[in-house]
């Protein structure tokens, strides 16, 4: 029987009010994410670090004191293994949780995955659409401590694979039927920000989320008012726009309510069940922007794990390397796309 491992990886998130801090620090210093010289780079992350902890740990403590990023990742990765097992009962398939940021490590994971001595490995990002600054990073982390047996294939990203927009588009769906299926409003597709720079140099991030957003907007033609935003904006930087409070604004001033689907995430943590839950629905009071409604990230529903599971058996079943899962291709002029470069490894 061959063993299969599947490394999921994320960012992760702390696990304790105490962790917040060194969580931070841990996010600040990563050169993908402040792209200075480690002599700089690491007193900025340790002074944004400090400077951010109060305030996120107030945000965290709205959770109950921890993320749920890590425990809802292991109720993916059990769902995974069971689609995988229910699709290839010939394959002894096992899911293992690598975050780049909290635990638990690469280093950690790397020694789990080893133990296990695996004939085949497939990496699967929890990031649908490729970016240097998550994707990219964590490859490169779980790169440098990964020595043990088995053949590795990368899947870069799939941002318009089948069960992810149908997860999507179920969830906006059961998001607007529940409030009453109420008119005048507008659907949103939010995700993360990035700094206008990184995607100005040939980050394909901006045009995966554009692609991911267009996708699901296909499938629900009763939402013909749609746009894309981003969320999270840190420091003084230009960033991606528009940002999702300014549309949220711009919707209260048309007298119009929003739907807002988190679209650059899978799982729940304190970008959705804070930022999107609470601040932004308190700028959404403010404005007179109403209903002010919020989609469900794909979590464990049976059609996105169903993707993962196709995804996770192609890739298997190819020759080494990094692609993406699902008919998205980069266009021309995306120079830090995983298939190109020093990034294709």
């Amino acid at each position: 029987m061959t063993k299969l491992a599947v490394v999921l990886f994320n960012l992760g998130g702390p696990d304790s009010l105490k962790a917040v801090k060194p969580f931070l620090f841990n996010l600040f210093r990563d050169p993908a994410i402040i792209t200075l010289p480690a002599v700089a780079r690491l007193p900025l992350a340790a002074l944004i670090s400090t400077t951010r902890d109060k305030m996120a740990q107030a945000n965290y403590a709205m959770m109950g004191g921890a993320s749920p990023l890590l425990p809802e990742t292991r109720a993916q990765a059990a769902a995974l293994e069971a689609e995988l097992k229910a699709k290839d009962p010939g394959v002894e398939a096992r899911c293992f949780i690598a975050m780049r940021y909290w635990k638990p490590f690469a280093k950690e994971t790397a020694a789990q995955v080893a133990a296990f001595a695996p004939d085949e490995i497939v990496l699967l990002p929890l990031y649908p659409q490729y970016s240097t600054t998550t994707t990219a990073s964590s490859l490169k982390d779980w790169l440098a401590v990964y020595k043990g047996p088995g053949r590795s294939r990368t899947v870069c990203c799939y941002p318009t694979a089948l069960g992810l927009v149908d997860a999507h588009a179920a969830a906006i769906r059961q998001a607007w039927e529940t409030a009453g299926k109420p008119q005048c409003l507008r659907l949103l597709f939010s995700a993360h920000g990035l700094p206008q720079q990184i995607v100005d140099g040939g980050d394909p991030y901006q045009a995966q989320v554009e692609a991911t957003a267009a996708a699901i907007a296909a499938r629900l033609p009763e939402f013909a008012d749609w746009r894309v935003c981003y969320q999270s904006r840190v420091g003084r930087l230009k960033w991606l726009g528009p940002s999702t409070d300014d549309e949220i604004r711009s919707a209260g001033a048309e007298a119009k309510g929003v739907l807002i689907a988190p679209i650059a995430f899978v799982s729940e943590h304190v970008e959705t069940l804070v930022e999107l839950d609470h601040d932004y629905a308190r700028i959404a009071a403010e404005v007179g922007c109403a209903p002010y409604l919020r989609a469900r990230t794909p979590g464990v529903s049976a059609d996105f794990i169903a993707e993962l599971g196709r995804t996770v058996l192609e890739a298997a079943g190819r020759p080494g390397g990094a692609a993406p899962h699902g008919p998205w291709r980069c266009p021309a002029g995306h120079a830090k796309c995983a298939l190109r470069g020093k990034n294709a490894a």
